[in-house]
């Protein structure tokens, strides 16, 4: 008796055809699906140690803001409320020796912010945000008495040109980050 012996057929094939296009859609799904975390942070720019002794500052050019644990405001050992310290800053730096109680000038101006080791973090960056929307409207302000929109677009007319920025040496903004007390 013969036996009939079968055919094999090879390994079967698996249709690569659609791979290219499931791949692609996995990707797309991993991309829309997945969250990609930002760190976030204070863009500022701090500069360099310098091995020099700071310039000796005399008490009216220098506005001192303190924020306790409670979040509570004081400008110049006076409560003021977080809203009103822009205009508490552009007063005193703009004031170019006007009231004795101020600034000499805005080259001279100091603002110096203080907080406890406990105050809220939301607190600060409001503060923060306050002191430099000052220095913002300071300098929008002289921007627009030279004819242009914003301070920014002034900006970039000159780092068109390369001039020197007169206004960002008008009004320099010098923020001083106080320590923490070690006991607060």
């Amino acid at each position: 008796m013969l036996l009939k012996k079968k055919k094999s057929k090879g390994e079967a094939e698996v249709p690569s055809s659609s791979l290219a296009d499931i791949a692609f859609l996995l990707l797309i799904f991993f991309l829309v699906v997945t969250t990609i975390d930002v760190d976030t942070g204070i863009g500022l720019v701090l500069p360099p140690l310098s091995d020099e002794p700071p310039p000796p500052i005399r008490e009216r050019n220098m506005l001192k803001i303190l924020v306790n644990n409670q979040g509570l405001i004081l400008v110049n050992e006076s409560p003021a409320a977080l809203r009103d310290v822009k205009d508490l800053v552009i007063r005193f730096v703009d004031n170019n020796g006007v009231d004795e109680e101020l600034s000499d000038s805005p080259q001279m101006a100091i603002v110096s912010i203080k907080t406890d080791r406990n105050t809220p973090y939301d607190i600060y960056i409001d503060m923060l945000d306050e002191v430099m929307g000052a220095y913002r409207e300071l300098r929008d302000a002289e921007a627009r008495v030279r004819g242009f929109r914003s301070y920014e677009q002034y900006k970039m007319y000159v780092d068109e040109r390369g001039l020197e920025d007169e206004i960002r040496e008008m009004y320099p903004q010098k923020i001083s980050e106080a320590e923490p007390d070690p006991g607060a």
